[in-house]
């Protein structure tokens, strides 16, 4: 039986140089992130003489791209990993010959760290096939896109990350677009394991000329959501006070925070749901109800600045995912800081005012199931792209 796996291809628009990578979407553990391997093809004859550097850019975009006029920049570009990937730096001093090759390449990245695509892909390629392994440092800022305007063009407000592989003399060499292939990767979140408390509030409101208070009791019935989940909004209303509620209105709100400016914060109502059902509540009268939520990304695609998850095609686009961070004082000033919460409103008219509870909640993708083996008869299906672009943008991508 022969098992498929999934692999992607890029090439450097003068075809010297091929990144081959088994996956595009790398974990945040929080603690630590996944190590971003691959491989990269050379040519024998090209590459003699010179050096090929890896690198994991991390692009932030914080404002439109045609409101960049007169020098102004709204684009930070942060290197998070760079290495020597040839000649490897521990065997510069000698080329080794080609029945050497495949044990140098595992001798060059320790065999408890080559993974079973890197080693099928080194052998399937050749003696010219190098392994790669490079790290991000926890507590780097997570891949999110902030939704453009209808109106709007360039590339989306956001944070995208991509592998750059190209060739130069240091790190730090200008590359040349022709020696150049970058493939852009996700660094992403899943639901924790451990599940939190369920979410309660309480809140009561006092009125200065009357007796008696208006209670409002909020529950939710976990914590953590999945994408695509209904919310079960619980709310308990006690009207020990002489007003009349007249209306009820819950959300659920996605807040956005730009850690680049410091009144960076703002929110998108991303599911709500008014009602006067059991309404008018009477004074000394109480009230129990629940109300159904779902915040999804099909309800929302004309709002700009809604977060989503980091895009690589547009068909995978979601609503983002909680930001979990490990110390939530020590933020990325370039990061983007999802958080959601639902929160209940009860209007008692114009002159009595409002009653409003709110509760954090957690939105994420489930964690992925256990990687599946690569067997000895596997065979690699190859996603390729297109050549001719350096910076990851979904319109080049060929599918």
């Amino acid at each position: 039986m022969v098992y498929n796996f999934k692999v992607f291809k890029k090439c450097a628009p003068n075809g010297k140089i091929t990144l081959y990578m088994g996956k595009r979407d790398f974990v945040d553990h929080i603690s630590y992130v996944e190590p971003i391997d691959g491989v990269v093809l050379l040519d024998e004859e090209y590459v003699r003489g010179r050096k090929v550097f890896g690198q994991v850019v991390c692009t932030f975009r914080y404002g439109r791209e045609e409101d960049e006029v007169m020098g102004l920049n709204f684009y930070k570009e942060l290197f998070l990993a760079s290495e020597q990937i040839y000649p490897p730096p521990e065997k510069r001093s000698y080329e080794p010959s080609r029945t050497q090759v495949y044990n140098w390449h595992l001798a060059f990245v320790p065999c408890c760290h080559v993974t079973c695509v890197q080693e099928r892909l080194i052998k399937k390629l050749g003696s010219m096939a190098y392994p790669f392994r490079l790290s991000v440092p926890a507590g780097a800022p997570g891949s999110v896109t902030l939704q453009p305007g209808l109106e709007d063009e360039g590339e989306p407000c956001g944070v995208h990350y991509y592998v750059k592989l190209f060739v130069g003399d240091s790190e730090i060499d200008r590359s040349h677009r022709r020696s150049t292939v970058a493939l852009g990767i996700r660094k992403v979140q899943f639901a924790p394991d451990k599940k939190g408390a369920q979410p309660c509030t309480v809140v009561r409101k006092d009125f200065v000329l009357s007796p008696g208070q208006l209670e409002l009791e909020l529950t939710l019935d976990k914590q953590l959501y999945m994408h695509g989940e209904t919310v079960a909004v619980n709310m308990s209303i006690r009207n020990n006070s002489n007003k009349v509620v007249k209306k009820i209105k819950a959300s659920i709100q996605q807040g956005v925070d730009v850690m680049l400016f410091q009144n960076g914060q703002y929110r998108n109502v991303v599911a709500s749901v008014e009602t006067q059902d059991g309404c008018p509540l009477q004074p000394g009268s109480n009230l129990q109800k629940v109300l159904q939520l779902t915040p999804s990304l099909r309800s929302n695609r004309d709002k700009r600045g809604v977060a989503l998850d980091g895009q690589l095609k547009r068909a995978d686009a979601t609503l983002a995912s909680t930001t979990l961070l490990l110390d939530p004082e020590q933020r990325d000033a370039f990061g983007i800081v999802v958080s959601y919460s639902a929160k209940v409103k009860l209007y008692l008219g114009a002159l009595s005012g409002e009653l409003v509870a709110e509760l954090p909640f957690i939105l994420m993708h489930p964690k992925e199931g256990r990687a599946k083996m690569i067997h000895a008869d596997s065979q690699a299906d190859v996603e390729m792209f297109r050549q001719d672009t350096v910076h990851h943008q979904e319109s080049v991508e060929v599918y």
